[in-house]
């Protein structure tokens, strides 16, 4: 038997995997978090072969999540769940030790490949991140201004070229006004640009929304 945990901040994406994953005989979730203080607490006590982690977590990011995983947890594999297109985040995700990644837009059945996949020892890897890898691996000097940015620059990046307020921003992201300022501060500061309009600019010439 294969002990998944899902660790995502919207209850009903939760419920939508686990009914996704209760077709598969030799799957069952084992709990669920909704925030990495959630989810540190849960692996203390519940078995878990498979974590099924989202990007966007309140408070820190999926990729600092990663991180702390990878020390505490080595054995654990994570397959990285996400709304983010796979041309935003999936290589930073697999850089940063994910097992997988697969996109919450998906067929759901992928989901029960994708948990079998990676727990026979391989990478989960969909034709669209399969051709994003094979482009990096043969053309890694054209790396792009964003890839020097971190995880919340980027994710701020996104969301103002998306429209949104800081405020709006820092509420989604369970951070103040101000950090979300310093952050805007650096992503204009590392990609040579001066305002949220070519900001804008920027983001949809690189097709980041």
């Amino acid at each position: 038997m294969i002990d998944v945990i899902l660790c995502d901040d919207h209850a009903l994406v939760r419920r939508g995997i686990r009914d996704t994953l209760a077709e598969a005989p030799d799957i069952r979730v084992s709990g669920e978090a909704g925030s990495y203080t959630e989810l540190r607490e849960l692996l203390r006590h519940a078995p878990c072969d498979v974590l099924l982690l989202d990007l966007n977590l309140p408070g820190r990011s999926g990729i600092e999540v990663l991180a702390s995983l990878q020390e505490s947890h080595p054995r654990t594999k994570v397959l990285i769940v996400s709304m983010y297109p796979e041309d935003q985040y999936a290589l930073r995700a697999l850089k940063a030790g994910a097992h997988g990644y697969a996109n919450k837009a998906a067929d759901p059945l992928q989901l029960i490949t994708a948990v079998h996949t990676v727990m026979q020892g391989r990478k989960y890897l969909t034709p669209e991140v399969a051709q994003l890898l094979a482009d990096s691996l043969a053309q890694p000097e054209r790396e792009l201004a964003h890839a020097q940015l971190s995880e919340r620059e980027l994710q701020t990046l996104v969301k103002i070229a998306s429209g949104k307020r800081l405020s709006d921003i820092a509420q989604e992201l369970v951070l103040s006004p101000k950090t979300v300022s310093v952050y805007r501060a650096r992503v204009l500061a590392k990609l040579g640009l001066s305002n949220n309009a070519e900001l804008t600019v920027y983001a949809i010439r690189n097709q980041l929304v």
